[in-house]
């Protein structure tokens, strides 16, 4: 019997296929998803599938497909996509949708994002523990799958999503730029040809280099998860290489993107994010930017210096969506490198970043490194992972050691925050799904980040 307290986590779900996450599980999910966005009140007649390139995910997705029909839902079947390309029909279909991917995480395992219509995001608040518990009951034999009847239509929606984001960024009038693209095997080795290639109606004038276009879910060359360095290695080298201009690597569903520059040093998502947010301000003066409380504090700074109104969050795209909608903010970002548009029904799409970057870089004569340089103004840690039994103790440990601190300011928005007088910070935070603390520190100097850094692991690991 299938537990699904598992694999269903705070935003998704995810597992290893077949021990934890089978074609029953997914046929059951199906079912559920269907019964939770009916109850909720919203229309389910209708919803909209897709699947990315792991060996498991057509059999896995063809079997959530049976139990949503079996539920009564007439199912558009999408197809092979990224998250975004999901997100773009639950968007301009306003359906609900899933789509099966286990995102960054190695081939063994897979998993499933759900959204509303409009892709309004579905977290453990907002519908997936009720998703969990029917579909729950449905594999332990108390609830049925369902005896209807929906159908299920093919509709490939590729041309019609790169045709959407080629509206939001207009590529075609900036110069020449050498661009290596790194795929990890992964589904941007689908959707940047289309957005991006030569086969688009007018040519940009983009030169791109692949690296591991070819989809495949074993990851021959490496995990699909940029924000490890070592995976980044080989697209530096080819940038320095072949000389470009900057290298550009996605997750394996391509709602990510990371960035090097021409040395092929990485780029930090927090200057990502102030170079967007400056961009999106242009266009939308006065305008709300969302930001996680681990991007750099140079973030809200530079919105507010440009007009904009910088509003902070917890960590995690259910939140910076529903704060989004709620703001009717115009762009967001976080520190893992997920940005999110409002003219993308408040989505994430690595796609539409990367467009802004090309766009930023080309519409000027500097070198990306020079113009990533306007928005970096303090040093972090990046995020250090430590395997600790009781969480609660030692970051209470850690609100101690800061407590008499004078002028040291404690907020428990996200785990725990901690200002410091001279502008540096630390935020300590629980994993949701293992055993781990999760600790950024960020100072006005190198030197100042290492002491904070080295005083709290200290105390963490013990």
């Amino acid at each position: 019997m299938s537990d699904l307290s598992r694999i269903v986590k705070a935003y998704d779900v995810r597992g290893t296929v077949p021990d934890q996450l089978d074609e029953a599980t997914a046929e059951a999910l199906g079912a559920a998803f269907v019964q939770t966005v009916r109850a909720g009140g919203d229309d389910a007649s209708r919803v909209v599938v897709a699947h990315d390139m792991r060996d498991s995910s057509p059999a896995l997705s063809g079997a959530f497909i049976r139990g949503a029909r079996a539920a009564g839902a007439d199912v558009v079947e999408a197809g092979l996509g990224s998250t975004d390309l999901l997100y773009y029909a639950s968007g301009s279909l306003d359906i609900p949708g899933a789509m099966f991917t286990a995102s960054h995480n190695p081939a063994r395992y897979n998993g499933i994002k759900m959204c509303r219509a409009g892709a309004r995001p579905i977290g453990q608040e907002t519908g997936l523990a009720e998703i969990r518990d029917r579909a729950q009951r449905i594999l332990d034999g108390t609830a049925a799958v369902g005896d209807g009847e929906g159908s299920a239509t093919r509709q490939d929606l590729l041309t019609q999503y790169a045709a959407h984001l080629r509206t939001l960024v207009d590529l075609s009038k900036i110069r020449p730029l050498k661009v290596v693209v790194d795929a990890g095997n992964g589904m941007g080795g689908y959707t940047v040809p289309a957005v991006l290639g030569a086969a688009v109606l007018d040519r940009l004038p983009l030169e791109i280099v692949p690296l591991y276009f070819e989809l495949d879910g074993s990851f021959p060359n490496h995990e699909a998860n940029p924000l490890e360095p070592a995976n980044l290695v080989d697209l530096q080298k080819a940038v320095r290489e072949h000389g470009a201009d900057l290298g550009i690597a996605f997750d394996g569903d391509a709602d990510r993107c990371f960035f090097v520059d021409e040395r092929g040093e990485a780029v930090s998502p927090s200057a990502v994010t102030a170079m967007v947010a400056v961009r999106e301000l242009d266009k939308h003066p006065g305008s709300v930017i969302i930001h996680n409380l681990i991007t750099s504090r140079a973030v809200p700074e530079i919105v507010s210096e440009n007009g904009g109104e910088p509003i902070r969050t917890r960590v995690g795209h259910s939140f910076i969506k529903a704060e989004m909608a709620r703001t009717n903010a115009v762009f967001g970002g976080e520190h893992s490198a997920h940005y999110y548009f409002r003219d993308f029904w408040y989505a994430d799409t690595g796609m539409l970043a990367a467009m802004h970057v090309l766009a930023a870089l080309g519409e000027q004569d500097e070198p990306l490194s020079a113009l990533v340089s306007r928005y970096i103004r303090y040093t972090d840690s990046g995020e250090i992972n430590s395997t600790v039994t009781d969480q609660r103790a030692r970051t209470a440990e850690v609100e101690a050691a800061f407590a008499g601190v004078e002028g040291a300011h404690v907020d428990t928005l996200d785990g725990l925050t901690v200002d410091l007088p001279d502008g540096s910070w630390i935020n300590l935070r629980p994993s949701n799904t293992e055993p781990l603390l999760r600790l950024n520190v960020e100072a006005p100097t190198p030197e100042r980040m290492a002491q904070l850094r080295d005083q709290v692991l200290a105390i963490v690991r013990g």
